[in-house]
C-alpha cells in the first residue's frame, strides 16, 4: 500500500514536561533526578530499555580525586594536568578544572543514591586502581570490571523509586523550533512507529556516543549518533568530531561486527603487557608510560604493530594476563567474554584488537550543558564541553556525566525560572522529514576502512564520495531510518573535519600528516549545517568558548 505522506507526518499523540532528556545513561539519569528534586517536570525518552544505552558497558572506574581517599602527592590539580597532556593541547583548562573540582561531590551524590564501589582490600576506603595516561591510581570501581553496570543500576533504581516518567523504545527524530530558531520540544516515534511531539521549553540531548559509524565498536547497537545529529539540524554547533578515540584492547573474534567485547585498560594498570604475533612487546619504547600510555598512542602503535603482520597475524595483538593473580574474580566480565570466546586468560594470552570506543568532540557547551541555541542543553558523550580535547583520558567520562547531568539540570531550572526559555506552544516540526541515507554496511566499512586510526587524504576523499554517490532521500518515518540519517550526517560532518586537519593529535592521526602542528592547528574546528542540510566548517573555537565557571 503507498504511504500518504501527509497522514505519515501528522502527529498522532501529544505530551507536554518542563524538561525533556533524551536518552538513559549516567547524564541523562542524572539530570533527570536532579530536575526532579529542583521542581521541574520531566519526562526522559530513550529508544531501548532504560538500562540499555552505553553508561553500563563502561568497565575501568571513575576518575576522581577524593578528599580523604586519595593516594599521597595526588590533587584535583594533578589529576588536571593529567587530562590536559591526554587531550593533545585542545582541552580548555578552565573547562577541566570546573568538571574535576565538581568530581568527589558529584560521586558523594551517587553513592548516596545506592551506587557501591569497590572497598579497599588494605584499610578503610575505597578501592583505587590507575589507567592509561594518570600519573596516580585515582580511579575507583565497581564489580572489579563493572563499574558502569553498577551507575546505571543505582541511577535506574532511584529514577524508579522517585517515578521519573520513562519513554522505553521511543525515538527522537526532530527538534521543535519557534519561529525564533528555539528548541521548544521534539517528534518521536512510538515503539509502533506512531509519529508523537513531545513539547517543552527545555531539551536535554543526553544520547551518549556514535560508534555504530565503524564495523567494530565497544559501543551497543544503539549509539548511533541520532543526539548530534539532532542537535545539528536543531541549528547548533559541533566540534572535535573528528577525534574518535579507539580503545586499543576490545576481545577479537574473526569477522566480528557491532559491539566486541571490551578488555578494560585496568588489565594493563596491573602490570599486564601488551606482545604481537612474535611475542615481542609493542610498547617497548613507544611512550614512557610503556603500555599505560594515553589510549591515543597504544591504538596507533598497535595499528602499526599489526600492518607489519608479526609472526603472519595483521589483525590483532595479545595481551597476557596469566601472571594476574584470581584474574576470574578481578575482572569477572573480561573473564566470561574470553570464555565464551574459547580463550582462558588464566593459560593463554587474550587476542585483543582496537575498536571505535569514544566521541571526544561533539554538541558545543559550556560546562552547564547550555548550547547556542535557546532551549537545547547536552550532556555526556555527545556533548563537547572541552575537557577531552583530542583524546579522552581514561575513565573522565562517567566524571563527566555526572556533573555536567547536575549542572544542565540547574542551567535549565535557572533559565526557566528567569523566564529564559520558550513557550512549548510556539515549538514546530521541521518542513521536511526526508535526509539523505546512505546504506549502513556500505558505509560501516568505508568509515572503517579509510576514516579509522590512519587517515589520509585519498582514503578520506573515497569516504566522501561514497557518501555521495550512495546516499539517498529518505523520510525518517522509522527507527531505522532515524538512525541511518544521523550516521550519514555525522560520518560527513567527521570527513570533513579530518580532512581539513593536515596534522596528527591525540586520537586523530593522518598517515600523510604524521606530525602534530602546533602553529597552525592546536584550535577546534566548528561544524555547522549549511542551509541544504549539508555539515560544513565553521570558525575554529576561541580558547575561552562556552566555559562556564
Amino acid at each position: 500500500m503507498p504511504v500518504n505522506i501527509s497522514e505519515s507526518k501528522t502527529p498522532r499523540w501529544e505530551a507536554r514536561a518542563d524538561l525533556i532528556v533524551l536518552g538513559s545513561g549516567v547524564a541523562g539519569l542524572t539530570a533527570a533526578l536532579r530536575a526532579r528534586e529542583l521542581g521541574l517536570r520531566v519526562l526522559v525518552v530513550t529508544k531501548a530499555e532504560v538500562g540499555d544505552g552505553n553508561t553500563r558497558w563502561a568497565q575501568g572506574g571513575v576518575a576522581v580525586v577524593l578528599d580523604g581517599e586519595r593516594e599521597e602527592g595526588d590533587s584535583v590539580a594533578r589529576h588536571a594536568a593529567d587530562t590536559l597532556t591526554a587531550g593533545g593541547g585542545l582541552s580548555e583548562p578552565a573547562a577541566v578544572r570546573a568538571i574535576l573540582d565538581r568530581g568527589p561531590a558529584a560521586v558523594s551524590r551517587l553513592r548516596a543514591r545506592g551506587a557501591r564501589f569497590d572497598p579497599s582490600a588494605e584499610g578503610p576506603g575505597l578501592a583505587r586502581t590507575r589507567e592509561g595516561g594518570h600519573s596516580a591510581f585515582r580511579v575507583i570501581h565497581a564489580g572489579g570490571d563493572a563499574t558502569g553496570a553498577e551507575v546505571e543500576r543505582a541511577l535506574v533504581t532511584t529514577a524508579a523509586g522517585r517515578r521519573v516518567p520513562v519513554l522505553e523504545r521511543h525515538i527522537a527524530v526532530d527538534a521543535l523550533r519557534t519561529p525564533l530558531g528555539e528548541v521548544a520540544g521534539v517528534t518521536v516515534l512510538d515503539p509502533a512507529g506512531v509519529p508523537g511531539v513531545l513539547r517543552a521549553p527545555a531539551l536535554l540531548v543526553a544520547t551518549g556516543g556514535l560508534g555504530q559509524l565503524y564495523q567494530a565498536t565497544s559501543n551497543p547497537e544503539v549509539a548511533t549518533g541520532d543526539g548530534l545529529a539532532l542537535a545539528l539540524r536543531a541549528g547548533a554547533l559541533a566540534a572535535d568530531v573528528e577525534f574518535v578515540q579507539f580503545h586499543p584492547t576490545v576481545l577479537y573474534t574473526p569477522g566480528a561486527r557491532g559491539r566486541c567485547p571490551l578488555v578494560t585498560e585496568v588489565v594493563r594498570g596491573e602490570g599486564d603487557v601488551l606482545v604481537d604475533g612474535a611475542g615481542r612487546p609493542v610498547m617497548h619504547g613507544v611512550h614512557p608510560l610503556g603500555d599505560l600510555a594515553p589510549r591515543d598512542v597504544v591504538s596507533a602503535a598497535v595499528t602499526r604493530r599489526m600492518a607489519r603482520a608479526p609472526g603472519g597475524i595483521d589483525d590483532h595483538v595479545f595481551l597476557d594476563a596469566t601472571g594476574i593473580p584470581g584474574f576470574a574474580r578481578r575482572f569477572p566480565t573480561v573473564h566470561a567474554a574470553c570464555r565464551a570466546a574459547g580463550v582462558d586468560p588464566a593459560t593463554e594470552a587474550i587476542p585483543v584488537t582496537p575498536a571505535a570506543h569514544f566521541a571526544c568532540g561533539g554538541v558545543v557547551t559550556g560546562t552547564d550543558g547550555r548550547t547556542e541555541v535557546r532551549g537545547l542543553y547536552a550532556a555526556g558523550e555527545v556533548a563537547r564541553t572541552g575537557l577531552h580535547g583530542a583524546n579522552r583520558l581514561a575513565s573522565n567520562s562517567l566524571l563527566e556525566g555526572l556533573v555536567l547531568g547536575e549542572r544542565a539540570a540547574a542551567a535549565v531550572a535557572a533559565d526557566l525560572a528567569a523566564g529564559l526559555l520558550p513557550d512549548p506552544r510556539h515549538g514546530r516540526p521541521p518542513a521536511s522529514e526526508v535526509a539523505p541515507v546512505a546504506q549502513r554496511d556500505r558505509l560501516q566499512r568505508v568509515m572503517s576502512r579509510y576514516a579509522a586510526i590512519g587517515r589520509d587524504a585519498d582514503g578520506l576523499a573515497v569516504v566522501g564520495s561514497v557518501l555521495d554517490l550512495s546516499a539517498r532521500e529518505s523520510p525518517m518515518w522509522t527507527p531505522e531510518a532515524v538512525e541511518d540519517a544521523a550516521l550519514t550526517l555525522i560520518a560527513g560532518a567527521l570527513v570533513a573535519a579530518a580532512a581539513r586537519r593536515t596534522e596528527s593529535r591525540g586520537c586523530h592521526v593522518r598517515t600523510d600528516f604524521a606530525e602534530r602542528d602546533d602553529a597552525y592547528w592546536r584550535r577546534s574546528q566548528l561544524i555547522r549545517l549549511s542551509p541544504s542540510g549539508q555539515p560544513v566548517l565553521a570558525d575554529p573555537v576561541p580558547a575561552n568558548k562556552a566555559v562556564c565557571a
